[in-house]
């Protein structure tokens, strides 16, 4: 049976990690940190998270020292590598390690795909993966099937399809990770240059139904649930191959006209082009109302990871 034990003094790697009944644990526990937001608690009196942002971020970081805030603890850290000692030279192994004697706890976020791991490798406390290059973005997986709970009923019996960049995608690698665990099938909507990283597919083999499609009009009226996401720019080794796909995907009101009643759409933010502000106002828009579960989530994975819940 799992419980808070399973959790206490661990990293947040990767989707790899966790099974189903983990999953939903957290979710559960995701569940109890809502009415907490609202009144407060001091559950982290006392304790304090390091934010480690070497890459851009908005919503992760924010969410992360919010959970913290929201949790009654203390936040400290930098959101641009430039003001830390990386720009000296330093390695981040080494940041980690230092870091480590001011906190109780670390969320980070690197443009190295091994970053994470071989932050784990050399932290003493537990370290959070904020994402961690193209590879993965696990919490962010965890938040969007929370989400996805609270707008369907359940995750099981759903068909979902992940659209857009799938080759350098990080959030759609963790989330099809995840939701192997489940009873659902998956379209996989992209260019066939973007179609989803080998080692996902090979992990997931025999665990999810999926199937590849270029045409997202061709499969839109199946789905349940539509995961788009953006062209990642910063990942492509030039202007010219990322402007070769940069409007593969344009969902406005013409496209959602298509989706089948009660279809739901997802985006981990930001977007670029691929969603039309039109949409925001459709019954189905959950991008930000979907940016929330994040505090949630990110506060029951911290209070878990202290063992402080």
């Amino acid at each position: 049976m799992v419980g808070p034990s399973r959790f206490k003094g661990k990293s947040f790697i990767s989707m790899r990690d966790y099974n189903r009944d983990e999953i939903d644990f957290i979710h559960g526990v995701a569940d109890e940190m809502m009415p907490l937001e609202a009144e407060g608690t001091d559950m982290a009196k006392g304790r304090v998270m390091g934010a480690l942002f070497f890459e851009p971020s908005t919503r992760t970081r924010l969410s992360f020292e919010s959970a913290m805030l929201r949790l009654g603890g203390g936040v400290t850290g930098f959101a641009d590598p430039g003001v830390s000692s990386a720009k000296k030279g330093e390695t981040m192994e080494d940041t980690i390690k230092t870091v480590e004697n001011y906190v109780d706890i670390i969320a980070m976020r690197h443009p190295d795909e091994w970053s994470s791991r071989k932050a784990a490798a050399v932290a003493s406390i537990p370290i959070l993966n904020g994402g961690s290059g193209s590879w993965e973005h696990p919490t962010q997986a965890v938040l969007d099937m929370h989400c996805i709970k609270h707008a369907k009923g359940s995750l099981d019996g759903l068909t979902v399809g992940l659209c857009g960049d799938l080759l350098y995608g990080r959030t759609v690698h963790s989330l099809m990770i995840g939701l192997s665990n489940y009873d659902v099938k998956l379209k996989l909507i992209s260019p066939k240059k973007l179609a989803m990283r080998e080692d996902v597919i090979k992990y997931t083999e025999g665990k999810v139904e999926w199937e590849a499609t270029e045409d997202l009009t061709k499969v839109i009226g199946d789905l349940d649930v539509l995961y788009a996401t953006r062209i990642q720019k910063e990942r492509f080794p030039s202007e010219e191959e990322y402007k070769r796909f940069a409007d593969a995907y344009i969902i406005d009101n013409k496209m959602m006209a298509k989706a089948k009643k009660g279809m739901v759409l997802m985006h981990p933010l930001p977007r670029v082009n691929e969603i039309a502000t039109e949409v925001d106002s459709h019954p189905g828009a959950l991008y930000f109302k979907q940016v929330h579960h994040g505090i949630w989530v990110r506060m029951a994975i911290i209070a878990l990871a202290l063992g402080v819940y």
